[in-house]
C-alpha cells in the first residue's frame, strides 16, 4: 500500500479545520493557507503509484492463508475478487490531473491572499474541502465515497458564492441546492441499484461482475441505474438543462473562486464520467446519450454567451460550453479521444482560471462587468491585455497553445472514427468561440473609453498579474510539449480500455 495516497484528502481537510480554529488571526490564516497549498502539489509528485487499502481490507485474494481457509464456493467464486473496503487508486491520471488541480487551487489562495486585507478563514475552509473532496472523488474506486465527497463539493462550491458580495448570490445559491436536492438523491438512487444488482459499490467489482454475466447488461433495472446515474452527472457538470444554473454560479463568485469552481467541476466530470464509462461501456447507446447532451450544452452555452454583455456571464457561458468536448471524447470511446478528452479537462482548468483571473482583474479596477460601460483599459494594463488575449486563444483552439492540441486530438479522432460531422461542429464551435471572445476583449481593451468610466483601483494587485503569467506559462508549456501529459493520459487509458 501507499500511504501518501490518502494524504491527498487528508491533509487539506486536516488544514481546512485548523483554518477554522484559527479565524480571528488574520496572519495565521494568511500563513497557514500559504504553506498548506504549496505543501498540496509535491504530494502527488512524492506519490507512486498504487493502490490504498483503507483499514488494510485488501481483496481476500490477495491473503493466501485466509482464502484456503475458506469454503470453495467463496475462495474460487466472485466473492474473493471483491474489496470489502474503501480502496484508493493513484495512477497516471490521478498523479497529473491533482497535481495540475492543486496548482490551481495554490494559484487561486494565492490570489485571495493578495487581493484582500483580512482573508476570511471560512472561504479558505471552503476552498480547501472542494479540493481535498475532487481529489476523492478522483482516488476513489467506490462510487457511494464518490457520491459523499460530490455532495461535500456541492457545499463547498455553494459557500464559495456566498463569499462573494454579489446582489444575487443568495439567489443562485439557493437555487444550486434545489437542483442539488434533486440531482443527488436520484445519483444516489441510481447508486443504489447498482448495489441491489450487484452486491457492491466498488467500480472494479462492478465491472467485474457486468463482463462475466454475473449481471445482465441489458436489463431493465441496470439500465434504469444508468439513466439515473447518467443525470446525476448532467446536473454535477452543468451539462442541459442544468448548464445556465452552472454558468450563473460561477459568475456569481469572485474571480479567484470562480478559477477554483470551474476546476473543481472538471475533475467532477472527468471522475463521474470515467465511473460511468467504465461500469456502462457495454450499453451500446451510452456513445449515443453523451454526445447528444454534450453537443447540446457546447451548442446552448455558446449561443447563451453570444447575447451575454456581462463578461463575467461570458465566461461562466464558454466555461460550460467548452466542457462539451470533454464529453465528445467520453462519447467517441476511442484510445485517442478519451486521452484528447482528458487532456482537454486538463486545459479547460488551466485556460478558465486565466480568464476568470483576468477579467476579474477589470472588475476590480472599474467594479463592473458590463462590457457596453467599458473601453479602453489596454492603455492602462497592456500586459494584462496581452495575457487576456492569449487565455482566449488558448480557448479558442489557437495554435501553439494547449488548447489547440487537445481539440486537434479530439477532431483526429472524430475523423478517424467516421464521424467528419462531429469534426466540422467543433471546428465550427472553436470558430464562433474565438469571434464571442474577440467581442467581449475588444469592448473591454481596444473600443474608446466611455466618458463616464471611472478607473476606481488603478494598482492592480501583483498577485493576480504573477498567477496569470504563471497560467499563461503552463498553457504555452503544455502547447508546445503536450506529451509531457498526454504519455500519461493515454497509458491510463490503454488500461481502462
Amino acid at each position: 500500500m501507499n500511504d501518501l495516497i490518502p494524504l491527498m484528502v487528508i491533509v487539506p481537510i486536516i488544514a481546512a479545520i485548523l483554518l477554522n480554529l484559527f479565524i480571528k488571526y488574520n496572519t495565521t490564516i494568511k500563513i497557514l493557507s500559504f504553506l498548506v497549498a504549496i505543501v498540496l502539489p509535491i504530494i502527488p509528485i512524492l506519490s507512486n503509484y498504487g493502490l490504498h487499502y483503507f483499514g488494510g481490507h485488501a481483496p481476500l485474494m490477495d491473503n493466501g492463508t485466509l482464502l484456503n481457509s475458506l469454503p470453495s464456493y467463496i475462495s474460487d467464486g466472485p466473492l474473493s475478487t471483491f474489496h470489502i473496503g474503501i480502496t484508493y487508486s493513484f495512477e497516471s491520471l490521478q498523479k497529473i490531473l491533482i497535481f495540475f488541480l492543486f496548482v490551481v487551487g495554490f494559484l487561486c489562495i494565492f490570489t485571495t491572499i493578495g487581493e484582500r486585507k483580512r482573508t476570511p478563514g471560512s472561504y479558505m475552509f471552503l476552498m480547501l474541502m472542494g479540493l481535498a473532496a475532487v481529489t476523492a472523488m478522483l482516488l476513489s474506486d467506490d462510487i457511494f465515497h464518490m457520491y459523499i465527497f460530490f455532495e461535500i463539493a456541492v457545499v463547498a462550491q455553494v459557500g464559495i458564492i456566498l463569499a462573494s458580495t454579489d446582489n444575487q448570490r443568495y439567489e443562485i445559491a439557493m437555487k444550486y441546492m434545489i437542483l442539488g436536492s434533486i440531482g443527488g438523491p436520484i445519483l444516489l438512487t441510481g447508486i443504489g441499484f447498482l448495489l441491489g444488482l450487484v452486491g457492491s459499490v466498488n467500480i472494479t467489482d462492478i465491472v467485474y461482475v457486468v463482463r462475466n454475466g454475473l449481471v445482465n447488461a441489458n436489463s431493465p433495472v441496470f439500465l434504469f441505474s444508468f439513466g439515473l446515474i447518467f443525470f446525476g452527472w448532467l446536473y454535477s457538470v452543468g451539462l442541459p438543462p442544468f448548464h445556465t444554473i452552472k454558468s450563473a454560479v460561477y459568475s456569481k463568485a469572485v474571480p479567484s473562486g470562480s478559477a477554483l469552481l470551474q476546476a473543481l467541476s472538471v475533475v467532477i466530470f472527468i471522475s463521474l464520467g470515467i465511473a460511468i464509462f467504465r461500469i456502462y461501456s457495454s450499453v451500446p447507446f451510452i456513445g449515443v446519450f453523451i454526445i447528444f447532451f454534450s453537443l447540446c450544452g457546447m451548442i446552448l452555452s455558446l449561443t447563451m454567451a453570444i447575447m451575454e454583455n456581462d463578461f463575467k456571464r461570458m465566461i461562466g457561458f464558454l466555461a460550460v460550453g467548452e466542457l462539451g468536448y470533454i464529453g465528445l471524447g467520453f462519447g467517441l470511446g476511442t484510445k485517442l479521444s478519451l486521452t484528447a478528452a482528458l487532456f482537454q479537462g486538463l486545459n479547460e482548468m488551466i485556460i478558465t482560471a486565466t480568464l476568470f483571473i483576468g477579467f476579474g482583474v477589470v472588475l476590480y479596477m472599474t467594479k463592473t462587468s458590463d462590457i457596453t460601460k467599458l473601453g479602453g483599459l489596454i492603455e492602462k494594463n497592456p500586459k494584462i491585455a496581452i495575457i487576456v488575449l492569449l487565455g482566449g486563444f488558448a480557448m479558442a483552439g489557437v495554435p501553439p497553445l494547449n488548447g489547440f492540441q487537445s481539440k486537434l486530438m479530439l477532431v483526429q479522432s472524430a475523423l478517424s472514427d467516421n464521424f467528419p460531422e462531429l469534426a466540422v461542429i467543433m471546428i465550427l464551435i472553436s470558430i464562433v468561440t474565438f469571434m464571442t471572445f474577440i467581442k467581449a476583449f475588444h469592448s473591454v481593451y481596444l473600443k474608446p473609453k466611455p466618458k463616464n468610466l471611472v478607473i476606481e483601483n488603478s494598482d492592480v494587485p501583483r498577485s493576480s498579474v504573477l498567477v496569470m503569467v504563471v497560467l499563461i506559462a503552463i498553457c504555452i508549456v503544455l502547447g508546445v510539449v503536450p506529451t509531457l501529459v498526454t504519455d500519461g493520459f493515454s497509458g491510463f487509458v490503454g488500461g481502462l480500455i
